[in-house]
């Protein structure tokens, strides 16, 4: 009996800002990688999931929202976004059923111009009527004649495993590009400091979300306890005093609150030391978008 060929390659997720590509991220991986909020740009990264069978390998990367770009960082987000169009064996391109099918037509336009494999998922399905979905169905059809719609529920995995196969039966043939028991390709550096910064934009409104980094000092592992610290980046003094809260209570419940979730993640006790510094007009200056891993030279 022959052995069925190895498929393995890199299924790039784009759209844009709020229709749910990290939920999907998460629920296709099994595991919570991509941080979810209710606010545009939670995604700054790119991150990777890697899912093994015996006989493939998918190499998912979620990517930041597609939008028009303000400031310095929002140009490398963008970047992160366009060079997945180019670097793709297989687009997941989401959509959902509140979004203008044309909505960003000149992004839209270069998903089609794509020669790569593109499925079109229709996300949050269950927000709306089998008319509806299947009137916007058609509607993506005519936008994007070669694709693949598949209509899903990321938050509760509806149709999901018709996605992954689809999926494998797109990918070429070829060795795994990661060790078979790979979940990512970044540290637990990176997801410590996007647990805070999940935090951040559960508990705070306005500019403070999208004005803070998050970089992991010190990470010191041993078996029964980790010990981390952090410093949050913001852009003003006025925002520091916003962060921190009176006497420190607002800072403490970001600890916290990452902390717990941390605990869960590693299944040990964590120490969670949080420190607010300012670093003016981080955003537009290409030194510290360098420094904190947005710019690759």
């Amino acid at each position: 009996m022959t052995e069925k060929p190895h498929k393995a390659g890199f299924v790039n997720i784009v759209g844009n800002p709020n229709v749910g590509k990290s939920t999907l991220m998460n629920a296709l991986v099994g595991e919570k990688l991509s941080i979810i909020t209710s606010k545009a740009q939670t995604t700054r990264h790119r991150i990777m999931g890697i899912v093994n069978g015996e006989d493939f390998q998918i190499v998912y990367s979620d990517t930041p929202g597609v939008l028009k770009p303000n400031y310095k960082l929002q140009e490398s987000m963008l970047k992160f976004s366009t060079g997945a169009l180019s670097d793709a064996d297989v687009i997941l391109y989401v959509t959902d059923v509140f979004e203008q099918a044309d909505k960003n037509a000149d992004y839209l336009a270069k998903v089609a111009a794509s020669d790569i494999p593109v499925i079109v998922v229709i996300n949050k399905i269950d927000k709306t009527t089998p008319e509806q979905l299947d009137e916007l169905a058609q509607q993506w059809m005519k936008l994007l004649p070669r694709a693949m719609i598949v209509p899903t529920s990321a938050l509760t995995k509806f149709n999901t495993d018709s996605i992954i196969d689809r999926i494998i039966k797109l990918l070429p043939e070829a060795p795994p590009y990661f060790e078979k028991d790979a979940l990512t390709d970044k540290s637990m550096r990176f997801f410590t400091s996007e647990i805070i910064r999940e935090k951040i934009l559960l508990h705070y409104e306005k500019e403070i979300p999208y004005s803070t980094e998050v970089v992991v000092e010190e990470y010191l592992e041993s078996p029964k306890i980790d010990r981390i610290s952090a410093t949050i980046y913001v852009i003003r003094q006025s925002q520091k005093g916003i962060l921190i809260g009176h006497k420190g209570t607002k800072l403490k419940w970001v600890g916290t609150d990452a902390r717990k979730d941390l605990e869960a993640f590693l299944g040990k006790k964590v120490f969670l030391e949080l420190f607010v510094k300012v670093r003016e007009d981080w955003r537009d200056d290409e030194s510290s978008l360098r420094n904190f891993g947005y710019i690759n030279d």
